[in-house]
């Protein structure tokens, strides 16, 4: 039974479901109904599809997700950066317009699903943490440009195409000479009012007297608003006849139940940009989700959430939608609303679906450039300069791996963008602890401590060198060992004991005991003890099973102190103490380990 609850969240908590909890949910539902209805059918145009589609992808998976997810707040659906990807993925395979490729998006939707839902079932949450928050973050920034510039051309009332910001500038300067007037008034002042909604309506709603709650609401309501004023300036002055592009006609149905392409050459061609997908929706959704489930103490399980999301990309590729993820605006509206189960979700599904089948008489007025606006108001939010800044500042490393991501990602492409950011991520990684801090250290007088000896005034002894290790021993970082113990040997020859203090070390692999031993059989000959302090147990149980412990030319001690009495404690008038002076050792040894 707690197996079936952990692969099915909604049995913990249904149960306990009551009136109260069905009461917030049910008011949460409608705002984020309102809410979502306009972002649904942006981020569709923005994936190159119907509008329609929006509308489906908003159904299915967020009834799957009441089931398997894990968050009690989260709102799954379409989101721009995934929208954005879609097109990026699927226009590779068939070009947008074209009958083959909603179909393409479909299948694209089934293979993210499938992968998540695999991730998930091996408990892989873990990988992402190999994406770099500044790598993530400058994806983020590159994409909402990218994003951006593509809902200009909807705006202006012109043409332009294309996946890079290059192309994309390049397309909008061409066409230029054609802006269309009438769109392009319609379209500005929807964004100004947005902008000046998200910049200035809360605190003016607040300085009226109306509660930060309400203000809060009636701020993430603003889209609603333009869509309501703009269709019915478009029906009233008939703005779709006279060159303003509309949505169009959306069929007024739920959504159609059917198998994907099963077309294997399809398939292989979209697998890689469905693993990008994947990766991207789960970082966003398992963030947003973290995030909020912190706020109420409550918490989400990532490989869990991993099935969830997958099963919601499954419904939705089987109910005509695009893939999906948890996004961030409609998730804070849902918890800011009073969401207190996934329940909410589904009473949002249902929502849509009857906003599916009654308002689409509406939405065929709704203007193409009203849909740019909301969508570049969204997004700007995800251009994080500030970010840039402290990046810089803390970590010129992680900054050139933050502006290459950001570079690739514009002009080269979303998808070339996220790849260049995993590859930096592991190489970043891959680079630091190949070459893991290392520190000589000393006691400090009086104590049973020992610090570094160039940042403080501590004990040494020319005899003995103790080299605190600060990273665990693998196969990238064990020569980087080898020759930082034999350099320091080289530089000290009254050394005659060396201590590795392997307090950090949480692991030594194979390569790392090779390097060991030699660096063993190295000071061996030139007449120097090697010596272990502070071994962790799980790393001891691994190194009792090889010969490197009998062959040890030194001791394992439990403590560096203990390492520190017994090969100089005897040896007092050897100290050299030049800054704090000359301090008596307690008599006592204790050794941690025998190397028997």
């Amino acid at each position: 039974m707690s197996r079936l609850r952990r692969y099915l969240p909604i049995m913990q908590w249904l149960p306990g479901y009551g009136r109260d909890t069905l009461v917030n949910d049910l008011l949460a539902a409608l705002i984020v109904t309102v809410l979502l209805i306009p972002q649904s059918l942006a981020y569709a145009m923005l994936a190159g599809l119907p509008a329609q589609v929006g509308l489906y992808a908003s159904i299915a998976p967020l009834l799957v997700y009441a089931v398997f997810g894990t968050s009690r707040t989260l709102s799954v659906g379409p989101v721009a950066i995934i929208a954005l990807m879609t097109a990026t993925v699927a226009g590779q395979v068939a070009g947008q317009g074209d009958l083959a490729y909603q179909g393409v998006v479909l299948v694209l939707a089934m293979l993210s699903g499938l992968i998540l839902v695999v991730m998930g079932i091996a408990r892989l949450g873990l990988l992402a943490n190999f994406l770099s928050h500044p790598v993530i973050s400058g994806f983020m920034t590159a994409s909402a440009i990218i994003i951006a510039a593509s809902q200009l051309k909807h705006l202006l009332g012109i043409e332009a195409s294309g996946h890079t910001l290059l192309d994309l500038t390049h397309g909008l300067i061409s066409n230029l000479p054609n802006v269309h007037w009438r769109t392009l008034s319609l379209g500005a002042g929807t964004l100004l009012f947005l902008y000046a909604a998200r910049r200035w309506l809360r605190s003016g709603l607040a300085r009226l007297g109306i509660p930060d709650r309400p203000a809060k609401l009636l701020t993430k309501a603003a889209p609603i608003l333009a869509v309501a004023v703009t269709v019915g300036l478009t029906w009233a002055l008939q703005l779709n006849q006279q060159g303003v592009a509309v949505v169009g006609q959306v069929p007024a149905s739920l959504p159609p139940i059917a198998l994907p392409n099963m077309d294997l050459a399809v398939w292989r061609d979209l697998f890689v940009g469905a693993l990008l997908i994947s990766i991207v929706g789960f970082v966003e959704s398992v963030s947003v989700g973290q995030t909020l489930a912190a706020k109420r103490r409550q918490r989400i399980d990532p490989d869990q959430e991993l099935i969830g999301l997958g099963a919601s990309n499954l419904a939705a590729s089987v109910t005509g939608g695009m893939p999906v993820t948890g996004g961030f605006s409609r998730s804070v509206v849902n918890y800011d609303a009073g969401a207190e189960t996934p329940a909410a979700g589904a009473f949002t599904a249902a929502g849509i679906a009857l906003a599916s089948l009654t308002l689409t008489p509406l939405i065929a007025y709704l203007p193409l450039a009203t849909l740019a606006a909301t969508i570049i108001v969204a997004v700007v939010t995800l251009i994080d300069l500030s970010a840039i800044r402290r990046t810089w500042a803390y970590s010129r490393n992680d900054f050139m791996a933050m502006l290459a991501t950001i570079l690739i990602t514009l002009f080269y492409g979303v998808e070339s963008g996220i790849l260049a950011g995993v590859g930096l991520s592991l190489i970043i990684h891959l680079y630091r602890t190949s070459r893991p801090h290392t520190a000589l250290v000393g006691r400090v007088p009086e104590s049973e401590h020992f610090r570094n000896i160039e940042r403080h005034r501590v004990e040494v002894d020319e005899r003995l060198a103790i080299l605190r290790i600060d990273e665990s021993l693998y196969f990238a970082n064990s020569r980087y060992l080898e020759d930082t113990v034999l350099e320091l040997a080289a530089n000290q020859p009254k050394l005659r004991h060396l201590v590795l203090a392997c307090q950090a070390v949480n692991l030594v692999d194979a390569s790392a005991l090779d390097s060991l031993e030699a660096v063993n059989a190295r000071l061996r000959d030139a007449d120097v003890e090697l010596h272990l302090s502070e071994v962790k147990g799980p790393v001891m149980d691994r190194l009792q099973n090889t010969a490197f412990l009998r062959n040890l030319s030194g001791e394992v001690y439990l403590s560096t102190f203990d390492a520190w009495y017994a090969l100089h404690g005897a040896r007092p008038a050897e100290l050299s103490t030049p800054e704090v002076g000359k301090h008596a050792m307690p008599n006592r040894i204790i050794h941690h380990f025998s190397k028997s």
